[in-house]
């Protein structure tokens, strides 16, 4: 069979280990997964209390306009319900917004690294790719505004960033939208928006009626979450919604996830108290780090992106044979690193005090 030529070049993605195959793998009882950036408190309670209540009408088709959520969710962030497209997590909108504005001929510019999942998306479909080097974690808007040209049709800005953690300060993001071409679509993933400091909140679904060629991407699967549930949400202006809607699924997200993402998104004080304990955590852990002369790059995230004197696949190795899973910086284009998710309290003290091991060893 002959599928299109890219394909043989390119490799499908490839997950983390998981629990069970560590398990069986080092002989161990018990595995801390931090290589993900899961939400380590669960999800909502109030969801957890209405479980039972959902499990029928599997055998019906779930909504595919996702009415429910969509009214919900349009008037917690203020805008109109047509300005808003569901997707299969987040990762199925970046899929959508290639099949729908990209084609060879054409090119798309992006940071690198960042979530590599514009990457692997454009190149499916063709066109050129522009990586921008990021500058210590942060991206470099100037040099991305640079390479814009008459046949960019896609900018990716993910903030915060994608393995770095670190945010695009607001009067940096708004200067380049002022200048970005109109016909140029950016879009911003904003997947941690819930860990961004509220004085630092760029604000842009609020301003998203400036900027019609503006699309902000979020998701329930990391301080909500529902990973496993997937799903996420773009907000844009209606015409660019309507372009979306045209290459989505009919039935793209479940009957089950809509009613879950409905209940967790009225659970506030559970996100609340998620962004508290990851903050009072994180900084726990950058004391320790700084203690141990390791640094890191700047994070408005639920994880840490850790500079070593090794290979990230070192320590990696190490952590995964005293029961933690840690994701190398070396498989995510930030070398001599690894990529830690803020798990809880006690499981972090633990995995301070092996690390503390290795580089001492």
């Amino acid at each position: 069979m002959k599928g299109k030529r890219i394909l043989s070049e390119m490799t499908p993605y490839k997950q983390g280990m998981q629990i069970e195959e560590v398990k069986k793998e080092y002989g161990l009882k018990r595995i801390v997964k931090l290589a993900s950036n899961e939400n380590p408190f669960g999800y909502s309670r109030k969801l957890q209390e209405q479980l039972p209540n959902m499990l029928h009408d599997f055998e019906i088709y779930p909504d595919g306009h996702t009415a429910e959520l969509r009214t919900a969710l349009a008037e917690k962030l203020r805008v109109n319900e047509n300005q808003l497209v569901f997707g299969s997590g987040s990762d199925e909108l970046v899929q959508l917004t290639c099949r729908a504005f990209l084609y060879p001929g054409v090119n798309t510019v992006m940071a690198n690294p960042t979530f590599p999942q514009y990457k692997h998306n454009a190149k499916i479909e063709g066109a050129e790719i522009r990586e921008i080097p990021n500058h210590n974690g942060y991206h470099d808007l100037e040099a991305i505004f640079n390479a814009i040209d008459e046949n960019t049709r896609v900018v990716w800005l993910c903030s915060p960033n994608n393995p770095t953690g670190c945010l695009i300060p607001r009067s940096d993001f708004y200067s380049f939208m002022d200048k970005c071409p109109k016909d140029v679509l950016v879009v911003l993933d904003e997947a941690y928006y819930e860990y961004i400091e509220p004085g630092l909140d760029p604000d842009a679904i609020n301003n998203i009626s400036n900027y019609p060629n503006l699309l902000i991407l979020r998701t329930f699967s990391k301080a909500y979450g529902l990973a496993g549930l997937r799903i996420g949400y773009g907000v844009g202006s209606e015409r660019l919604i309507a372009k979306l809607n045209v290459v989505r699924g009919p039935f793209n997200t479940t009957s089950y996830t809509q009613k879950a993402a409905l209940i967790a998104l009225h659970d506030d004080l559970f996100i609340q108290e998620t962004y508290q304990q990851n903050k009072v955590i994180r900084e726990s852990f950058q004391r320790f780090l700084d203690n141990l002369g390791l640094s890191y790059y700047d994070s408005h995230t639920n994880f840490l992106c850790v500079k070593l004197p090794v290979s990230g696949n070192e320590m990696f190795g190490y952590l995964l044979k005293n029961g933690y899973i840690v994701r190398p910086g070396e498989g995510i284009g930030c070398p001599n690193s690894v990529r830690i998710t803020i798990g809880n309290k006690e499981d972090m003290i633990k995995l301070q005090s092996i690390i503390h091991e290795f580089i001492t060893s």
